[in-house]
């Protein structure tokens, strides 16, 4: 069993920022695309309900490998190009 006075100071460090390396990569990504920090809902269960669907759609802008550019350029792009939304995998991971 490991004591916390043997483990390391740098261990710890380490260990703690490789968490929160993960946890920033994916709520920097839906605060970027979907502004999701400007989000102005609150009242019941809408707050997860929207965070659900902003996770579905960030993975699925994820799997579209056409076009080569940041995933809130591709939003924008499927917002105003039928053609390019049609090109986003639905859940089943095929073209919509």
């Amino acid at each position: 069993m490991l004591l916390a006075r043997q483990v390391s100071m740098s261990w710890r460090a380490h260990a703690i920022r490789s968490h929160w390396a993960v946890e920033n990569e994916l709520h920097w990504s839906l605060d970027v695309s979907f502004r999701e920090d400007d989000c102005r809902v609150r009242k019941d269960e809408g707050p997860a309900n929207l965070a659900c669907l902003c996770r579905v759609a960030l993975s699925q802008l994820k799997a579209e490998t056409s076009l080569k550019v940041g995933i809130k350029t591709k939003r924008s792009r499927a917002g105003w190009d039928e053609t390019y939304m049609e090109k986003v995998p639905n859940m089943d991971g095929r073209a919509i």
